[in-house]
């Protein structure tokens, strides 16, 4: 562990600066209040790689590559990757901080001159009577600062091709992110350079995901160079000379009780949402599944957390996010007794706000839960204004008051209201993995003796809060503000029954009490589910998570290809249409043309570890011999196939999984077509009637549906 801090930490103050729009999120070279917001190193596999290598150019070692490219995009650790390797190079050179030292002055230039893009020093310096080592580092390639005038592809080439032809003490590491590699290699095809194009693209290749993606440490055919893509490997999954994930490291210092305030010490006592957060999350299961959800989500939309969407995450988690104008003044705590207090303010006043009505709806939200999972309907607060103005209700009654705080409140989530780095990400996640979606049949657990079915919760409350309420009453599930917020609204349901009121409109009633009964279950969901990872389609996730992070043996993506062949081949044949292309709709039945082969076999693609990360993507292997192509196992697929097996129809198979075949299909039928082994066992299907044309002994034979010739 590598300490930094000057001053003692207290959180959730502190974790406000982890956002990835404050200092704490952006890390800069050799500025040790950037970008490492938990004070200590997160270990990845790249880090214990960059170690060694390190330790082999201090000593000299031959054979080592001299030329490292740290590729990815912002925030995924390349800038805290490169001053760590400086750091382990001054020890390894035994240069008593006299490289980090000389390097941190080069990076922080005068007030007014920009910091430059190339950065030289003599290391074999501070070591003399060994050998030479220079040392170059370009901290971002994308910049040009000191080389006005010329584009960064084109420095970017100039650089990689003079180390090629340079002497063997030159060293390099660059910081460099795929779109400047994609100008560069357009950069080089232009200018008609042919050196330039086969090493960038050399590079590209081993930097895609693709499952036949060569070795990138060393660079396959350039053995002077390693790369290394920052985006491949998820923050989620532990190291392998390490115990836990970054992930889980980051959280576990988050939640450290010795950086809290002490059990309803701080201003807003036992209602604060921040506190009771991280009193849930000091608990280990707890922890574990809220990381568990994050890799879910990565699994299923394809998306990595970087470490810069984790640290605003952590953040928006445990610290909030105040939207401007909303009490920015304080420390989080002081944020929610500030709410506390305008909730108390308007329940006494004549006149209440809309920021005090609103204000209990806004504390309740602050939960990790409910900030984690924030979706709900802006446009519910139309049906809400227009229900109390056929009812009558206004803020006379205290039931109309928290009709009207709820109104406010949605019609707040029509603004801006998530940290703007990490909004899309939060978006996504709770359209895949919303609770309020999760199934009845799900057993959740309240407690280490209890578990509750969610279709009795939704019973209960879909008949009266009342009931709900005290039906989770007796497990002491819910947070004192919570239980606060739902009284009320059992208040206002209670209310809505009541034959006085409905007598004037029975319609708007029922509306508003459907909505009422429908947020609050919603809000118990969330509250309850996300601390078990009971969660839409939690069983197939899990069941995909297993494919991809912890299936050596193969075991379970063999029985997917299992699977995932039925879906590509039709009975006991492969069909190819001969009277259209990709794309086109297909004729009407009596003039299609169907070429019927044997069935197409789909079995694991292994994908080669050696030199790269390992793959964050499972492939299989489709047909054979020239035909033969490779899919990714997405989790669309792998979800298709398994609500096939539960009975779903390949009609209702969502488009995505749909295109995914048909493109599969169409890259196999090109080559069948051509290969004449395959058509000896082939077979043409022509019309409506079934008839089909086969090879015999002396030419083609037709035969009737039935086999009849």
């Amino acid at each position: 562990m590598e300490e930094f801090a000057t001053q003692e930490t207290s959180f959730p103050n502190d974790l406000l600066d982890w956002a990835g729009h404050h200092s704490g999120g952006v890390k800069r070279l050799f500025d040790p209040s950037s970008g490492r917001p938990g004070k200590e190193l997160l270990r990845t596999n790249l880090i214990s790689r960059l170690e060694d290598w390190s330790r082999k150019i201090s000593d000299g070692q031959g054979n080592t590559p001299r030329i490292l490219l740290l590729v990815g995009g912002p925030g995924n650790g390349k800038t805290e990757a490169i001053e760590h390797t400086i750091r382990c190079i001054d020890d390894g050179l035994v240069a008593g901080g006299r490289l980090v030292d000389q390097l941190a002055i080069a990076f922080h230039p005068l007030p007014g001159k920009a910091v430059p893009r190339s950065v030289r020093v003599d290391a074999g310096s501070f070591f003399p009577g060994e050998y030479p080592f220079e040392l170059q580092i370009i901290q971002d390639a994308s910049t040009v600062a000191g080389h006005e005038g010329r584009n960064a592809p084109e420095l970017l080439i100039e650089e990689l091709l003079a180390l090629l032809d340079g002497p063997v003490s030159a060293h390099y590491l660059c910081c460099v992110n795929r779109g400047v590699l994609d100008d560069a290699l357009i950069f080089a095809i232009d200018e008609g350079l042919d050196e330039a194009r086969k090493l960038l693209e050399a590079i590209t290749r081993s930097v895609s995901l693709s499952s036949s993606a060569p070795s990138c440490w060393p660079l396959k055919g350039f053995p002077s160079i390693a790369i290394w893509p920052m985006d491949a490997e998820s923050l989620m999954i532990t190291p392998e000379d390490d115990s836990h994930s970054p992930a889980a490291r980051l959280l576990e210092h988050a939640v450290n009780a010795k950086y809290w305030p002490a059990p309803a010490a701080c201003a807003a006592g036992g209602d604060c949402p921040f506190c009771h957060s991280r009193a849930l999350l000091a608990n280990d299961d707890c922890r574990a599944n809220l990381l568990k959800l994050l890799r879910w989500y990565e699994l299923a939309s394809g998306k990595r957390w970087s470490f810069r969407d984790l640290f605003t995450l952590v953040s928006y988690l445990l610290a909030g996010h105040r939207p401007d104008g909303d009490g920015q003044k304080g420390s989080p705590c002081e944020w929610a007794a500030y709410l506390i207090e305008q909730d108390r303010l308007g329940q006494v006043a004549s006149n209440p706000s809309k920021h005090q009505l609103a204000a209990i709806f806004k504390v309740v939200m602050s939960g990790y839960q409910h900030a984690l999972f924030h979706g709900w309907n802006p446009e519910a607060a139309v049906v809400l204004r227009q229900g109390m103005k056929d009812l009558g209700m206004g803020k006379e009654s205290s039931e109309g008051r928290t009709l009207l705080g709820l109104q406010h409140f949605l019609a707040e989530r029509k603004d801006p209201y998530l940290p703007a780095t990490i909004s899309s990400l939060l978006d996504s996640l709770v359209r895949l993995l919303d609770p309020a979606l999760a199934s009845p049949d799900h057993e959740v657990p309240v407690n280490s003796r209890c578990k509750i079915m969610l279709a009795d919760l939704d019973l209960r409350f879909s008949r009266s809060l009342v009931g709900g309420i005290e039906f989770l009453q007796r497990y002491k599930v819910m947070s004192s503000v919570e239980l606060d917020l739902l009284r009320r609204l059992a208040k206002v349901d209670n209310f809505l029954s009541s034959s006085q009121l409905r007598r004037k409109n029975p319609s708007a009633a029922s509306r508003m009490q459907r909505l009422i009964r429908d947020f609050s279950c919603r809000l118990v969901r969330r509250s309850i589910c996300s601390r078990s990872a009971i969660v839409a389609d939690a069983e197939i996730l899990e069941a995909f998570r297993q494919v991809v992070d912890h299936d050596e043996n193969g075991q379970r993506l063999f029985e997917v290809a299992r699977q995932v062949k039925n879906l590509l081949n039709k009975g006991a044949g492969f069909e190819v249409s001969l009277t259209t292309t990709f794309g086109q709709p297909l004729p009407p039945r009596q003039r299609q043309a169907t070429l019927v082969v044997p069935v197409r076999q789909v079995r694991m693609l292994p994908v080669s570890m050696e030199g790269r990360p390992r793959s964050p993507i499972a492939y299989l292997a489709v047909g054979s011999g020239k035909s033969s192509q490779s899919i990714p196992l997405t989790y669309d697929l792998f979800k298709a196939v398994k609500e096939l097996d539960r009975g779903l129809s390949p009609a209702s198979l969502p488009g995505t999984v749909v295109t995914l075949l048909d493109t599969t299909k169409a890259m196999l039928s090109g080559p069948i077509v051509r290969d004449l082994d395959m058509l000896s066992d082939a077979r043409i299907r022509i019309g409506i009637d079934g008839t089909e044309i086969g090879s015999s002994w002396n030419g083609f034979v037709a035969a009737e549906a039935g086999g009849k010739v």
